[in-house]
């Protein structure tokens, strides 16, 4: 009988976790007196307040209550939102990797919290802290469905501290208002909260989220009641001035590179829902460069967008589209051309301007309009760049986003092409997102124009996944038109109809070293609508994947490929090189491993090594990162892509290096070191970043930064700066 009972109750607990889900609420206490702010739950007021509590376990498992207890309490007067946090842990051995802001989660020991202001399942602002008191903060879009829609960039100004005793920690944070964005007499947020507790080895939500889910989606949240209806927003309006000195020299043409530039931008809310952005002379230096990477491909690779003023509501911008194959807006081709010698160079950029947000609860807009300069020497014309996106939200977390985006040359110069004075793309999405996050998908057809080209010009996608427990797969299919063009946007192939499919199953063992593991069955398949459909390209992937209850997860995989060249092309990227010829095919396999270790530890690393055929001959590759932590003041680690390339006679063979270690020293929560070396053969390029950076007051930092890099085989210098830049966070 005892067993039989136990049966039953196990069988109904994943229905009783699921009707606490629907339940979970709390309601956030008015009050009139403000908050000291210092990690110390000692107030009285937060006794009187409501809390959110029953953490679900979300790691090792998802069907049962967190072994360390959690409890968030809120509280808000007209201007502030409180929150009161005790966490309980095993010890008081918490890992702090850093004092650095804007923190990785999974690194260290922290709680994080997810507010969805306008209910949509779409759109979240969080706001995290860690034991001892360092922040972090972030935007959600595309309802967390994936890393893509997660935004570390964002920057906003509030407080929080933490305190440490023997079993657990306390945390208060106070978050201005202004610091959300939300409909003015509103009563109820969506809300939602993770912990990351490495002593316990448990990951857990205030909402049950299924492991096969993201920790941060959106589709899974409870509600917090205010006890009045909030007010309107009060957003102050701030300027962000800078001064940047800068002394160099490029060594390539024997110039000095001497500047002072001044400039800033400006944020003006406009009612509570939104944001109207103004940048002057922008300066967009390399206050922190981009990582390398080794491309053997024959196609552009995309990297992520940083400058602050293009990060607020960036989705409403760059979520159209395929973001992998045809993305019609990718801010960073803003402040870029090519000159007269097929360069990619800077171009300075004038002014601009950036409204976005809430129109009402299911309505949002976004408008860009930016002017870059003309650069007569580098036959660049000045630009203007405008964008107005549209998306209506339709049924529960759906939406349908219309578009259109104009590249116009300004005054028309004489160096450019009449083909080239302006590029005009529409188009329309519609974005499926499931209540439960069961099904996500998306349909879009987008058009371009160009100067006497308006005939085709095309751009349709077509994607839908299935995200099950046991069972998940996708299928996405693009079709883009050889003269299809936007010139704002992320294009890295034309011509092509191409689709890929996956299949995966989800293993959960109910006990041993392996938490979970996977099996999936990826394919791509190309064609070239202009070569009569011809296939041109194809990827077969068969893989497995295991996560073990230490954190540490291991991965095999065996690729078939094919790909038919049509033009020539040499994977070496070496001077001189014999190419391999066109207008022929090559098959080729190869296998991959990976290992990750357990990222807790103080020493931590991990290793891909690929060995197999490449086109008409044989590589071998392999990427290895590795970290030393000392906490939490120094971090040190080296990222390492090595790959030999090795192709039969008259073609090259070729060892591609790309070293880069890095040192981070984190004196306080305010002072900040990193070095970053980079060495990249294929590139023909070292370079140095080293970036001293002090906050000394909100959002307001010096940066004192040394770039230098030099040619590889000579070793020889290229260029060399120094930059003493001063930004200032001012509410007026």
């Amino acid at each position: 009988m005892l067993k039989l009972r136990l049966a039953i109750a196990l069988g109904l607990l994943p229905l009783l976790l699921a009707a606490q889900n629907e339940d979970k609420r709390f309601t956030v206490k008015y009050i009139s007196e403000p908050i000291t702010i210092d990690g110390v739950l000692d107030e009285g007021i937060w006794e009187t307040a409501d809390s959110a509590r029953d953490f679900q376990q979300y790691f090792p498992s998802d069907s049962t209550l967190a072994k360390q207890k959690t409890e968030i309490k809120m509280l808000f007067d007209d201007t502030t939102l409180y929150i009161g946090i005790r966490q309980e842990a095993g010890g008081d051995e918490y890992i702090t990797p850093s004092l650095r802001r804007d923190y990785r989660a999974g690194n260290g020991d922290n709680i994080t919290l997810l507010f969805d202001t306008f209910n949509d399942g779409t759109n979240a602002f969080l706001f995290g802290i860690n034991p001892l008191g360092v922040r972090r903060e972030a935007l959600i879009s595309g309802g967390g469905n994936d890393l893509r829609g997660f935004t570390t960039s964002w920057d906003v100004k509030w407080r929080g501290e933490s305190k440490i005793y023997d079993t657990y920690y306390t945390s208060e944070m106070a978050i201005p208002l202004t610091s959300f964005k939300f409909r003015e007499g509103e009563t109820k947020w969506r809300f939602n909260s993770y912990r990351f507790d490495m002593q316990g080895n448990e990951r857990s939500n205030w909402t049950v989220i299924p492991q096969n889910q993201l920790v941060f989606n959106l589709a899974f949240m409870g509600d917090m009641h205010f006890e009045k209806p909030l007010g309107k927003s009060r957003t102050p309006f701030a300027i962000i001035p800078y001064i940047n000195g800068i002394a160099g020299k490029d060594f390539e043409i024997d110039e000095n590179a001497n500047d002072f530039k001044v400039g800033g931008d400006a944020k003006i809310a406009i009612g509570n829902g939104m944001n109207l952005d103004i940048t002057l002379n922008p300066d967009f230096s390399q206050v922190e460069v981009d990582n390398f990477i080794t491309n053997l491909t024959r196609f552009e690779i995309s990297l992520p967008e940083r400058r602050q003023f293009f990060i607020d509501n960036n989705d409403l911008f760059a979520s159209f589209g395929g973001g992998r194959d045809a993305n019609p807006f990718f801010s960073r081709r803003i402040g870029i051309a090519t000159d007269a010698e097929d360069n990619t160079i800077q171009n300075r950029i004038i002014g601009g301007v950036r409204l976005s947000g809430k129109l009402n609860n299911n309505l949002r807009l976004g408008f860009l309009n930016i002017q870059t300069e003309e650069d007569e020497a580098n036959e660049i014309a000045s630009n203007n760049n405008m964008m107005v996106a549209l998306q209506q939200k339709v049924f529960s977390r759906s939406n349908i986003g219309m578009f259109f985006i104009n590249r116009q040359t300004f005054d028309a110069p004489d160096f450019i092409e009449e083909s080239e004075e302006y590029n005009r793309v529409v188009g329309m999405d519609f974005n499926l997102a499931s209540s439960d996050n069961l099904w996500t998908g998306k349909v879009y057809g987008h058009k371009s124009f160009q100067p006497d080209d308006s005939e085709g010009n095309y751009s349709f996608g077509a994607f839908g996944n299935y995200n099950g427990k046991n069972y998940g797969g996708f299928i996405d299919a693009v079709y883009i038109d050889e003269d299809f063009d936007s010139d704002l946007g992320f294009i890295p192939r034309k011509d092509i109809f191409k689709v890929a499919t996956s299949f995966n199953k989800n293993f959960w063992p109910k006990g041993g070293l392996i938490n979970n593991h996977t099996f999936q069955l990826f394919a791509i398949n190309t064609w070239r609508p202009n070569l009569d459909y011809k296939q041109t390209d194809y990827f077969y992937n068969l893989s497995w994947e295991g996560r073990f209850n230490n954190l540490s997860e291991i991965s095999a995989e065996l690729q078939h490929r094919f790909i038919f060249l049509t033009d020539e092309f040499d994977p070496t990227g070496k001077d001189n090189a014999v190419p391999l010829p066109a207008d022929t095919g090559y098959y080729f396999t190869a296998v991959a491993l990976q290992y990750q270790s357990d990222r807790r530890k103080t020493f931590s690393f991990s290793a891909n090594p690929t060995y197999g055929e490449f086109f008409n001959g044989n590589r071998f590759s392999l990427e290895a990162d590795m970290t030393v932590r000392f906490q939490p003041k120094l971090n040190l680690s080296m990222n390492l892509a090595y790959d030999h390339i090795e192709l039969p006679t008259p073609h090259s063979r070729a060892d591609i290096w790309l070293v880069a270690p890095r040192v981070d020293i984190t004196f306080s929560k305010s002072i900040f070191w990193s070095t970053l070396v980079q060495y990249s053969n294929q590139r023909d390029n070292m370079g140095i970043n080293s970036r001293l950076q002090w906050r000394f007051a909100p959002l307001s930092d010096l940066f004192l930064v040394y770039n230098d890099n030099y040619f590889v085989n000579t070793f020889m210098p290229r260029n060399r700066s120094i930059n003493l830049k001063l930004t200032y966070w001012l509410n007026i």
